[in-house]
């Protein structure tokens, strides 16, 4: 072996820079779920809590092409229930609290939904702008 203490150095470099998010981010603060302020008057969203948390983003564009591409207008979800397919009808109508409900988990999670590009946001209705 003619070039080991180079190729030992490389590996060990290789294996600072691989591993270097798992120690630097060692006995920092985990992740905090944001404060949701969930609707009064209902119980249950169209589907499960922890389905609605990680597909919701799914399932609204599989609405939009379904209302838009298709024409279709209702839902059924896996309860059996159906629903019409709008944001602002059927969403909203339970999430009234764009600020406390949207934007908290977006923010924290650093995403910028387009959705408001197009809908109109439930605080913008109520002082009807």
């Amino acid at each position: 072996m003619y070039d080991s203490g180079k190729i030992l150095t490389g590996l060990i470099i290789f294996l600072l820079l691989i591993t270097f998010p798992f120690w630097y981010n060692l006995g920092q603060a985990s992740y905090e779920p944001p404060d949701l302020v969930l609707p009064e008057d209902s119980q249950q969203c169209i589907e499960p809590t922890q389905w609605m948390r990680t597909n919701h983003m799914e399932l609204l564009n599989t609405w939009r092409d379904m209302s838009v591409r298709e024409g279709l207008t209702t839902f059924v979800s896996t309860s059996g229930e159906s629903m019409e397919i709008s944001l602002q009808k059927t969403c909203m109508d339970c999430h009234t609290d764009k600020v406390n409900f949207c934007d908290e988990c977006h923010n924290k999670a650093a995403v910028s939904p387009y959705c408001w590009d197009c809908h109109i946001a439930p605080e913008e209705v109520a002082n009807g702008q």
